[in-house]
């Protein structure tokens, strides 16, 4: 049973717990760098971007989690956690920082804000067609040529890429955990 950690300081929290328990992943709640210890994989939830930096700088966490990164640690970041995986964030606030992970640039809240939400279904090759829930989230607008692109959405103004993955870190711009549908979180355990 792969052992799975989630960044427990903010955010969608609970339902990436949840999803990770009904395909059986032991979970381990990460809120202090020794609880990074031993994981198989790691996922960092949707919530806001710069609170999860801001509170893995006060946690003692952002350097510790930087190194088992450049270890080769398994990591699945859902929209603010793709934010903070990205290479580039192209409108974040000045003191905005990423790990730099996954070749991507993101525009945060590319979308639009809380308002322009909505629903899609994305076909995801291999797996089917899986529901996105798409709340202030991070459009992916350039992508390095390592970058495997696994599910796009077109929101009307050509096909963007919402699932990627870059050697061991995955990132997704839509919020699988809030559907009740596991495939996409089984997809990141299969590959631990």
């Amino acid at each position: 049973m792969p052992r799975v950690g989630v960044l427990a300081l903010q955010g969608d929290v609970h339902e990436h717990v949840t999803r990770l328990q009904e395909i059986h992943a032991d979970v381990v709640l990460v809120r202090r760098a020794h609880d990074l210890e031993d994981l198989d994989g790691l996922v960092l939830p949707g919530g806001e971007s710069t609170t999860i930096a801001h509170l893995l700088n006060t946690s003692g966490l952002r350097s510790a989690l930087e190194d088992k990164l450049r270890e080769g640690l398994s990591v699945f970041g859902t929209c603010a956690g793709l934010i903070l995986l990205c290479r580039d964030v192209l409108d974040g606030r000045h003191d905005q920082w990423s790990y730099g992970v996954i070749d991507v640039a993101v525009r945060r809240n590319g979308y639009g804000r809380q308002i322009a939400s909505f629903e899609a279904s994305i076909d995801v090759p291999g797996t089917g067609t899986v529901p996105g829930v798409f709340i202030r989230s991070p459009k992916i607008e350039r992508c390095g040529v390592e970058v495997e692109i696994l599910a796009t959405h077109d929101h009307g103004d050509g096909p963007d890429p919402v699932l990627v993955r870059q050697g061991n870190a995955w990132g997704c711009s839509f919020h699988p955990e809030l559907t009740g549908d596991p495939r996409i979180h089984q997809l990141f355990v299969n590959s631990l």
